[in-house]
């Protein structure tokens, strides 16, 4: 898994930086028990979480008579938004991206998260500076970061061999694959470890795993 020739880190957000799947369960569990659908552990949520998030939100038993996709996918964020910031973020957050920035090598943020919201998070963890290009969708929906992510290769102006995205789901991947670039993929967050390896053979148990991945030292 080690590559040398790595030249940027294109980061996801939510469940790879941040640590917000708890979060995000405790969010969905207020909008089942409105509608007494049953609620989320973590084993059912590792089980049905996906994207598209249209389809996960009906195989969460939602009615679409009821509710429509927009108007939960709405209810959803506002809980989420309310208490975002009292998420931490994953151990070793800050030691990583800053060895890699010592390392040479430049960083970025591609996250399904809407775009404002996403500067002002990562912002408010004070870590703007060591990225180069932050870039979140333009509405709620999340439903997919591959365009996102072609604009964002496009910005960099490196072959995307020279390129690694890292992140928690499988979606990561997909986005990965479309783009051309490298993936390692983090089995902390929103996708479980024996999902992700059914898929892909670069799969790490934490981002503690990194710096050994990409031959990098941490900081004190």
């Amino acid at each position: 898994m080690n590559q040398p020739g790595y030249r940027h880190i294109i980061w996801d957000w939510n469940g790879t930086l941040l640590d917000d799947l708890d979060y995000s369960l405790r969010v969905m569990n207020v909008l089942l028990r409105r509608r007494g659908l049953p609620e989320l552990n973590r084993a059912r949520y590792h089980t049905v979480f996906d994207f598209p998030v249209r389809d996960y939100y009906a195989r969460l038993g939602f009615d679409p008579a009821k509710d429509s996709f927009r108007d939960l996918g709405a209810e959803w964020m506002d809980g989420y938004d309310a208490h975002r910031l009292d998420c931490a973020l994953h151990p070793d957050v800050r030691r990583i991206v800053a060895a890699i920035q010592v390392a040479g090598l430049t960083q970025s943020i591609l996250s399904a998260y809407p775009h404002q919201t996403l500067l002002e998070i990562v912002d408010h963890f004070g870590l703007t500076p060591l990225f180069t290009h932050l870039e979140g969708l333009d509405n709620i929906y999340a439903h997919s970061k591959a365009d996102l992510g072609r604009t964002q290769v496009a910005k960099l102006g490196l072959p995307p061999r020279e390129i690694l995205l890292i992140g928690d789901t499988l979606h990561d991947l997909e986005v990965a694959r479309e783009i051309g670039v490298d993936c390692v993929l983090v089995a902390a967050g929103h996708h479980p470890g024996e999902k992700l390896r059914r898929h892909h053979d670069r799969v790490l148990d934490s981002l503690a795993e990194l710096p050994t991945v990409l031959g990098l030292k941490l900081p004190a």
